[in-house]
């Protein structure tokens, strides 16, 4: 098969488009044809080491895909070849005509969903159901915040809160993408360039804060985070696209009592494998009543990964860049 190669731990212009062997087929596995994948941030990191999964070179890099059931290994039920899947691979794997993975992190999808729209689903809104629902406790008529509005898993935390209820505002640093976060649901959207996020988030709140913030960018971003939270807030840790990993500044969690809460859809999905899939019956049941419209901004060609991966590193991207396969 042809697949995207990671023949060392080095940088995107490194990867090749070649062929290799088909991966094995365990018992507990489902072997997909993949029509399309998504592209996402940790799939950068890993190619480079810089992940907490680091598969061993050479590798398929690729955390999730959709397409139709090749095979399904013998311990695994409810999969057959033909159904239309999705799913994720913590592992890698995905940027192939043939990738496989554990039938407990596949899921069948609705006739009418798009495989570019299901290639991006799992882990955006799978971390940010998690997040707001199960790590963040979002109420009805709480404020959310949500840094990097205008991005894959930005969208998707706007989408979710404004169907759980919640005053959402977003921030980015760019208006024409902050836009697109509005057309999402954002109530109120902050330009950071221009003004301090925690004077507005203070403003709009007459003073009291954000109740839930969901930070997916850290550096400067949580230092205003911790300034702009309400008493009893949380702020959810998702990742560091900023590239810095800030210092939480514990006497602001003192002072405020707010909660600092880390959140790895990886584990979930690992760890708490029964309610990872309840939850992501209940977003394909959302996306079926047409409460989330995920946003591809665009799709590659699947040979062309390293244009894709240029265009999200460059910050070019709103909601999720996807790649296809003829």
């Amino acid at each position: 098969m042809h697949a995207v190669l990671c023949r060392a731990f080095r940088d995107i212009d490194d990867l090749e488009w070649g062929e290799c062997a088909a991966p094995a087929l365990q018992p507990d596995q489902v072997r997909i044809k993949v029509a399309a994948a998504g592209l996402n941030f940790p799939d950068v990191l890993m190619i480079q080491g810089k992940y907490q999964v680091k598969p061993t070179p050479p590798f398929v890099p690729g955390l999730e895909c959709a397409g139709t059931v090749l095979e399904a290994g013998a311990a695994t039920t409810g999969f057959k070849p033909g159904d239309r899947v999705m799913g994720f691979g913590t592992g890698g794997g995905c940027f192939a005509e043939q990738a496989v993975m554990p039938a407990d992190h596949v899921y069948r999808i609705p006739d009418a969903m798009p495989f570019p729209i299901a290639a991006g689903f799992p882990v955006v809104y799978g971390t940010s159901y998690y997040a707001l629902v199960d790590r963040g406790a979002l109420k009805p008529g709480e404020v959310l915040v949500v840094h990097g509005a205008s991005g894959g898993v930005g969208l998707s935390a706007v989408e979710i809160g404004k169907a759980l209820g919640a005053v959402v505002i977003g921030t980015g640093g760019n208006d024409a993408k902050l836009a697109v976060a509005r057309q999402a649901g954002a109530d109120h959207v902050i330009n950071y360039t221009r003004e301090s996020i925690r004077d507005r988030v203070k403003a709009l709140t007459e003073g009291r804060g954000a109740d839930v913030i969901y930070d997916a960018v850290g550096g400067d971003a949580t230092d205003q985070s911790m300034r702009s939270i309400n008493r009893h807030g949380r702020l959810l840790v998702i990742g560091f696209t900023s590239g810095r990993i800030p210092k939480v500044a514990t006497n602001l969690a003192l002072l405020k009592e707010c909660q600092v809460v880390g959140v790895s859809f990886r584990q979930f999905g690992q760890r708490e494998n029964a309610k990872a899939r309840a939850n992501m019956s209940k977003l394909l049941a959302m996306w079926s009543d047409g409460r989330l419209k995920p946003h591809v901004s665009a799709t590659h060609p699947m040979p062309k990964v390293k244009n894709a991966m240029h265009a999200l590193m460059a910050r070019q991207v709103t909601g999720k860049l996807v790649l296809t396969l003829e």
